[in-house]
């Protein structure tokens, strides 16, 4: 059994390689669309799942392996598509159901599709559900391939949790995966969350990161 480290705040950044994806049933198919650029169908993807379930991990593979950049869907401007396309012939406009400037969008798909570039869009809703006022954004978006990520199972659970603190640098036990696979509710966002609210307890009062510590953190017998 893996002994608990006593955890140091050296801060936290996700692994985000090819190496440490996660590949399961839940994401098979939207990993496969990313591996198979520039295979698509058409020049623009949405991929949409749920808060946590790997999303950006997928956008920085397919903006690594297509030589792209990526852009928070919140900073798009005007003006950025013609900017952004002659720097790059791949883009991924990250949460783009979360706020987006819809004509900035618009000229960025129109000029995806006469470039002959790439376009990856991530949201937690698939695209019919974004709430879109233009009719010719709307258009495109209903032109564009779509794949999901669906809910994970307590294998993909597992082995998250385990990613999540390694991200953390912290190495934990069977026992204390087992404890919180049996308490938590089955999302990636609650994986997350746990995995967050034990690191913190665990760094203010100098801890291991236990069973009995989750316990006192997360309530449960």
């Amino acid at each position: 059994m893996t002994e608990p480290q006593f955890p140091l705040d050296l801060g936290h950044r996700p692994a985000l390689s090819a190496d440490d994806f996660l590949v399961a049933a839940c994401n098979a198919e939207a990993h496969a669309w990313i591996e198979r650029w520039p295979g698509w169908p058409g020049p623009v993807l949405a991929v949409f799942g749920p808060a946590g379930s790997g999303k950006t991990h997928l956008a920085h593979l397919f903006a690594a392996r297509a030589g792209g950049l990526m852009v928070a869907a919140a900073n798009l401007t005007v003006d950025d598509p013609p900017r952004l396309l002659e720097a790059a012939p791949a883009l991924v406009v990250e949460d783009a159901d979360r706020g987006v400037d819809e004509v900035a969008l618009f000229h960025l798909v129109n000029l995806v599709k006469e470039s002959g570039a790439h376009l990856l869009l991530t949201g937690r809703e698939a695209p019919a559900r974004w709430r879109v006022a233009l009719p010719d954004l709307r258009s495109r978006l209903n032109a564009a391939a779509v794949v999901g990520i669906g809910a994970p199972d307590d294998a993909v659970l597992a082995a998250l949790l385990v990613k999540l603190f390694a991200d953390r640098q912290i190495k934990v036990g069977e026992e204390l995966i087992s404890w919180l696979l049996g308490r938590m509710e089955r999302s990636f966002a609650a994986a997350a969350a746990a995995v967050d609210a034990l690191d913190r307890a665990a760094l203010a009062g100098r801890r291991a990161i236990t069973v009995p510590l989750a316990r006192a953190v997360l309530g449960g017998e």
